[in-house]
């Protein structure tokens, strides 16, 4: 009874989260896409060009929704959320964010930068669709759709993680579980990550990495 109500108490919230981001307007997180391929200039040098980072330590970000962008970006510079983004601090402007924003969005993702580990691709796949119903593990694919693709465009609460970098999903799962990471829409993220072990982290990243 206690798991189920668990459970529950999941879906309340995920379900209260896709109603709060599907009335976002779209003024707040859509912009002008050839004008933020002007300004992502200042992203390319860790991001990449057209969004596609070469390096695990910066999230690709061709085919992210423009709202999830925006709102991360502002999350920085407001100190919601900490890391290495040095250049998102320097965005001063809501105009050019999501523009930014616009501009990724509308990118393709490119092949994975790291060969999967195909040992790891089924547990992976498994916990993503099933989570684990002994610890309270919620299935990921309940919030971030089908091999990690996001739910709508409408609802930019929930990031589209399929394709990421298979070290980058590692890292935001652990800061998540030890809590250096919290700016997850009512704890979330947050909640699911501390009952993830390391073996269940590496796998369902390793599955997610590889699909395109």
């Amino acid at each position: 009874m206690k798991l189920i109500s668990q459970y529950a108490q999941v879906m309340f919230t995920t379900l209260a989260l896709f109603s709060v981001s599907a009335t976002i307007q779209a003024s707040d997180s859509i912009g002008d896409a050839g004008a933020g391929e002007r300004k992502a200039a200042l992203c390319s040098e860790c991001h990449g060009d057209d969004g596609n980072s070469d390096n695990p330590d910066y999230p690709r970000l061709a085919g992210q929704y423009a709202g999830y962008i925006v709102k991360q970006v502002k999350d920085f510079k407001n100190g919601h959320r900490l890391g290495n983004d040095s250049v998102a601090v320097m965005l001063n402007y809501d105009e050019d964010i999501r523009d930014i924003g616009t501009y990724f969005s509308q990118q393709k993702m490119r092949g994975t930068v790291t060969k999967p580990n195909q040992a790891l691709l089924a547990s992976g796949e498994t916990l993503y669709r099933q989570g684990n119903a002994k610890s309270g593990v919620y299935g990921c694919i309940n919030c971030h759709g089908e091999k990690g693709k996001g739910m709508a465009e409408n609802v930019t609460t929930f990031p589209v993680i399929g394709g990421q970098h298979r070290d980058y999903l590692v890292k935001q799962l652990k800061e998540f579980r030890q809590g250096t990471r919290t700016n997850d829409p009512g704890g979330m993220m947050t909640g699911v990550a501390k009952k993830m072990t390391d073996a269940e982290i590496n796998a369902v990243a390793e599955y997610l990495s590889a699909q395109l």
